[in-house]
């Protein structure tokens, strides 16, 4: 599906922004361009944004409940009292659960940790984790990641004497659970002032008001900060405030010195210790982090996380590496079924909505296939596995499209449900699969936009390859880390045309090498999927590029090259 390419303009007020910028910094209007477009208004600011700040990171006591939360767990260290620290079992969990109970284990020995289960336990606390902890004499249970909606879980384990601390990100309902404490930005009471930190972002500021409270040096809970650049990353969080400042600490020191566990994960995923970004957090190790949870179990990851032993390190990361292949296998499987099932309705194309239903699809993948078929089909979609009368499975979205909305509307056939304007989970009973699709896709066609039924692509501005010059990369470099609130920025190149060498590549000959000239100078790229237009080019037909600017590192030489989005033929055009 081919995809439309949205120039940004500035406002009159960020044009002026954007002279006075460029003015003071000495840099090009398009450089001067991508910070006015993030918001930055003065020199000093863009100075703050470029070089982060950990002593700009706010008070964790601004956080409502944080005096409780602090008061809480200082009493159970001192009296000894047995911890159990609770995470979920994706990326944001898992790390949050390694960051607390990495730094409580330094000063209290009665610790355990929890991850439930994807499949008997679901998301969230679940009463058999709760059970647990009453079985290991735990007097108080940790949630990080989750429990702003376990309200029942928390009575449950108030019964047998157990006292929670919540510390989540996701929205709260009207009531909130009856914890000790509940520490969440999103609270309605809470005049926080960064609303967007992980869970793990919420489990660094526990600890951060724990030093603070007990003068201990922070030096000791941050050289866990690596944990919060995973967190972040794959989170999907915005990458501003206190999010951009941990993220690129944690960056750093992820790139200067990984724990064991880290180390691993990056040598297998074959990505080289000091040029680690936040793309191959999100792209390589998160992944293989979340398919520990989704093959067998999110503790695996923790362990991993947590170990100082380079050989358990070693076997615990290659099993990991395993489940991950394992996943995208199944999530193969699973893709072909689906899209069988859905071409087989006559009326697939006419749809505006996918709700697609196998029978015993693995349950952790089927958010990921709901994002593959998105990315043949463009539309809100939901992919469902059904077993022993029940269906439950996941939902994604398409920009803007509020799916939340989209499944609350059909609430009564649901068993439950849960989620965001991007993403859900639900489930319900088999026999109202049928009723919930029509009503479904009944919904969405009512509600979605025009502009909302084709891919779209955010370019940050148009520029010629003579713009493309050290200073421009530097600025470029200053942005990162990259992610929601701060998108790495994406170009267009009117008028390209081969210069020299552009030719296919890959085993299929499916990828395109580009070599071309805009006649203001020449760049390198690489096209993935798109071998078929090297014949246009060869032949001499004009093209239009869509792209990021990245780096190719071959035989020990780096040069900068062109990481293309879309390609559009100019005859196309007119």
């Amino acid at each position: 599906m081919e995809s439309k390419w949205i120039i940004q303009t500035l406002t009159k007020e960020q044009e002026d922004i954007s002279r006075e910028l460029a003015d003071k910094l000495k840099i090009s209007r398009v450089s001067a361009d991508m910070l006015a477009r993030r918001g930055i208004l003065t020199a000093e600011e863009a100075r703050m944004f470029i070089r982060p700040d950990m002593q700009r990171l706010h008070n964790p006591f601004l956080l409502k409940d944080m005096d409780k939360a602090v008061s809480r767990l200082s009493e159970a260290i001192d009296k000894q009292d047995r911890i159990l620290v609770y995470g979920d079992y994706d990326v944001d969990g898992t790390t949050a659960t390694a960051l607390v109970y990495k730094f409580l284990r330094g000063i209290h020995s009665n610790l355990d940790f929890y991850i439930p289960d994807r499949y008997t336990e679901g998301y969230g606390v679940s009463n058999a984790g709760v059970d647990y902890a009453a079985e290991t004499g735990c007097n108080l249970i940790i949630a990080l990641d989750c429990g702003i909606k376990d309200a029942e879980q928390v009575a449950y384990a108030t019964e047998k004497g157990i006292d929670f601390i919540i510390c989540d990100h996701h929205l709260p309902d009207e009531t909130l659970p009856q914890a000790v404490a509940v520490v969440d930005a999103k609270r309605k009471d809470c005049t926080y002032p960064d609303k967007g930190l992980s869970g793990c972002g919420v489990g660094y500021k526990l600890l951060q008001a724990y030093c603070l409270y007990k003068n201990i040096p922070l030096e000791q809970l941050n050289s866990s900060l690596e944990l919060l650049a995973l967190s972040i990353a794959c989170d999907i969080v915005p990458m501003r405030g206190e999010n951009r400042i941990l993220a690129y600490y944690g960056l750093r020191q992820l790139n200067v010195r990984p724990s064991v566990g880290i180390k691993c994960l990056l040598d297998i995923s074959k990505v080289e210790q000091g040029k680690v970004n936040i793309s191959d957090l999100g792209f390589k190790i998160g992944p293989r982090i979340n398919a520990s949870g989704r093959i067998k179990s999110g503790k695996d990851a923790v362990r991993l996380l947590i170990t100082d032993d380079l050989q358990e390190a070693k076997n615990i990361a290659e099993a990991i590496n395993d489940y991950n292949d394992d996943r995208r296998n199944k999530e193969e499987e699973i893709v072909k079924e689906a899209k069988t099932l859905l071409e087989a309705d006559g009326n697939n194309n006419q749809h505006k909505a996918t709700v697609v239903c196998g029978q015993n699809w693995l349950k952790g993948v089927v958010g990921i296939v709901a994002s593959r078929l998105i990315d043949s089909y463009y539309r809100p979609t939901i992919v469902l596995s059904e077993s022993d009368g029940i269906a439950s499975g996941s939902a994604r979205s398409v920009g803007g499209f509020d799916i939340y909305a989209a499944i609350d509307s059909c609430s009564d056939l649901l068993s439950s449900f849960g989620g965001h304007v991007y993403a859900a989970g639900l489930s319900m009973k088999s026999e109202n699969v049928p009723a919930f699709k029509q009503r479904f896709e009944q919904y969405v066609a009512e509600h979605i936009l025009p502009e909302q039924c084709f891919p779209t692509i955010q370019v940050e501005s148009e520029i010629s390859f003579a713009d493309i010059n050290n200073k421009f990369l530097r600025i470029i470099d200053c942005l990162e880390p990259f992610g929601p609130g701060n998108p790495r920025p994406v170009f267009v190149t009117r008028d390209v045309c081969n210069y020299r060498y552009t030719k296919t590549v890959g085993k299929q000959q499916e990828h395109l090498r580009l070599d071309v000239t805009d006649r203001t100078g020449y760049m390198q790229g690489i096209a993935f999927g798109k071998g078929e237009l090297a014949v246009h080019l060869q032949n001499g037909e004009n093209v239009d590029l869509c792209y990021e600017l990245g780096q190719n590192t071959y035989n020990g030489y780096t040069t900068t090259q062109m990481m293309v989005k879309d390609i559009k033929l100019i005859k196309s055009n007119n």
